[in-house]
């Protein structure tokens, strides 16, 4: 019978429950007056109006925070892990108890996050997460640094352990193969990764629309038109003229460009700052931040599916985005808590020779693309068609025949439609099945027959009128923006390519 290989130094004896760092009630707390920041402020001020003490009103707030150490503490006293041969067992919870068994071969991704609190104290926070889960299996918060990197190597070793009857491990954790750097983005690649994203537009989008859902709308009325008077009265003290005023718009505009790149550039270097794709063990690890430091690890066995994508701007540059779907996780979770980008934008050549690295089996890209028939690509701009019209007789109703004007857009919208459905396409062959399309903006996604689990043909009311259907292959843990859909085949050859599946999907093991 196999054995484990032994802890490492760094980690608690096994076979023995063990608490957390003694610090971890304090990042708890600190984690739950995060939540409960904006109720306790209003608390605080709002109390204090009208007849009611002071004092009073001020200890409310703090028996409410009272409560929250309490809590945590409490927190952290019911909290037990233990490492076993096999698996991780968690136990928690004060008048509830709950037992989790986390077998080390069932954990895909493994998490460790540091923010700049965390690496003052010399901590870390861990997380534990299986296939298909809302929520990680099991969040540690916190454990020393060295610990949480030795439960990381402990969980990549011995998910991979044989388990070949007579063999013996042991090898030291701390002897496994070496890491191996994949691709690794230096300061100038993440400062162009943030010249060429909307980060900031997005950020500046959503202050705008925090401030007008919390800001009384005729404080937000009167702070507008006075900025406006104020900014109109400055122009007109300069005496500008038609030109200058001109110059002086779109000098403004100029600046407002370049502070949204900045932040963009900021917000980047927050979250990419450093990033590394390495392997070891046939496991994926992502580490990356500048305040914040988040190292996040995935076997390359628990890849799903794959996808590369490019704006135009991108395409200019050469550039291209390679994103992962693992069966951890689920649609809901957030984008910062599992592996999904092995390379957020890296030179297209660099991000083909990842593919090609990673999955050697594979003939990437493909010699040929399947085309999809041009007939009845009107319907990729069928909305279009239909509304254009109505705007331009309501604008011909108001301003006469300039109002015809909108009607421009319909051979537009025709060519962008014509340009997406030729770019359309799918391959297959005996080992993955890939689709392709865009045209403004690129994309291509492909997944291994092994890890397809089902097949759907569809048809719309639309696909019956034009005789074409869509199949739709399902993998575990699909989050991508993109389905793998063979788009808008003829009905014969999309049956003909479903039945075809089904047979190799029939002799073939799921491995997920």
């Amino acid at each position: 019978m196999s054995l484990p290989p032994p802890l490492p130094a760094s980690l608690p004896a096994g076979g023995e429950d063990h608490r957390l760092h003694p610090w971890s009630w304090l990042f708890v707390l600190l984690m739950q007056l995060r939540h409960y920041f904006l109720p306790l402020v209003a608390l605080l001020v709002f109390g204090q109006r009208g007849d009611r003490d002071p004092m009073w009103a001020q200890l409310i707030p703090l028996s409410a925070i009272a409560v929250l150490v309490l809590v945590s503490v409490l927190q952290y006293l019911s909290y037990r892990y233990r490492i076993g041969n096999d698996a991780i067992t968690v136990r928690s919870g004060l008048l509830a108890r709950n037992r989790r068994e986390i077998p080390f071969a069932r954990i895909h991704n493994v998490e460790v996050r540091q923010n700049p609190l965390h690496r003052m104290f010399g901590v870390a926070e861990l997380r534990l997460e299986s296939a298909g889960g809302v929520r990680p299996e099991a969040e540690m918060r916190v454990l020393k640094l060295d610990q949480a990197l030795a439960l990381e190597r402990l969980v990549r070793q011995r998910g991979q352990a044989p388990q070949a009857v007579g063999a013996v491990a042991t090898a030291s954790i701390t002897e496994t193969d070496a890491e191996h750097v994949l691709l690794h983005l230096s300061s100038w690649d993440v400062v162009r990764m943030g010249l060429l994203s909307n980060r900031g537009w997005a950020l500046a989008i959503a202050a705008f629309g925090v401030l007008f859902q919390t800001v009384p709308r005729p404080v937000m009325d009167d702070a507008i038109q006075r900025g406006g008077r104020e900014v109109f009265g400055f122009a007109s003290h300069l005496h500008p003229g038609v030109t200058g005023a001109f110059l002086l718009l779109a000098a403004a505009l100029l600046l407002g460009w370049l502070a949204l790149r900045a932040l963009s550039v900021v917000l980047t270097l927050l979250r990419y700052h450093g990033f590394t794709l390495s392997e070891q063990d046939r496991r994926l690890t992502v580490s990356a931040g500048l305040l914040s430091r988040t190292r996040s690890s995935v076997a390359r066995r628990r890849i799903q599916a794959w996808t590369l994508r490019e704006s135009t701007l991108h395409r200019w540059f050469g550039l291209r985005q390679l994103r992962i779907d693992s069966a951890a996780g689920g649609p809901s979770r957030d984008e910062d808590r599992a592996l999904r980008e092995l390379a957020p934008l890296a030179p297209a050549v660099q991000c083909e020779q990842l593919v090609q690295y990673l999955l050697p089996q594979l003939q990437w890209p493909p010699a040929q693309w399947e085309a999809i028939p041009q007939r009845g690509r009107w319907r990729l701009c069928l909305g279009t068609l239909l509304l254009v019209p109505l705007l331009a007789a309501a604008a011909y109703w108001r301003w006469g025949p300039w109002g015809l004007i909108v009607l421009a857009w319909l051979p537009v919208a025709l060519l962008v439609a014509h340009r997406q459905m030729a770019r359309m396409g799918w391959f297959l062959d005996d080992h993955y099945v890939a689709v392709r399309g865009g045209w403004w903006k690129r994309w291509w996604r492909w997944a291994e027959l092994d890890k397809v689990q089902g097949l759907r043909l569809q048809r719309s009311p639309l696909d019956k009128l034009l005789g074409t259907s869509s199949l739709q292959l399902d993998t575990a843990g699909a989050h991508g923006d993109v389905a793998l859909t063979l788009r808008y085949l003829p009905r014969t050859q999309a049956q003909q390519v479903m039945e075809q599946l089904a047979t190799a999907l029939a002799g073939r093991k799921l491995r997920w």
